[in-house]
């Protein structure tokens, strides 16, 4: 069983920056994609960013130019650095995890969300 814990969520100007962390319990080495999505209250969850364990970067379309998406093996971690952020960035986000187990297939293990309003 895989466990992501989230942090760096919090309050933030229209304009500022923030960036999220996720920390798995496993080697990010065993993590086939490792992302980030979110969830405004009333709308349905979607992706911010994601990245393959090779390397492979995909945005959603909000967050293309804004947010970037990055690993830190060492740490078991991956992080979302969002600048430029707007009030309509204000949602739940949640980390996740696509890792193969074997005779199970693919599975996604996801964090418990961290809070990120932005607002003046």
């Amino acid at each position: 069983q895989v466990q992501l814990v989230e942090s760096g969520g919090g309050l933030v100007q229209p304009g500022g920056s923030l960036r999220l962390s996720c920390e798995a319990s496993i080697s990010i080495y065993s993590i086939g994609a490792m992302g980030w999505y979110r969830q405004a209250s009333g709308k349905e969850r979607e992706l911010v960013a994601k990245v393959t364990d090779d390397g492979i970067e995909d945005y959603g379309d909000s967050a293309k130019g804004r947010f970037t998406i990055s690993k830190d093996s060492a740490k078991n971690s991956w992080n979302l650095q969002m600048t430029h952020l707007k009030a309509d960035d204000t949602a739940v986000y949640y980390c996740n995890a696509v890792v193969w187990q074997t005779l199970r297939g693919w599975k996604h293990y996801w964090g418990q969300g961290t809070q990120v309003t932005v607002s003046s």
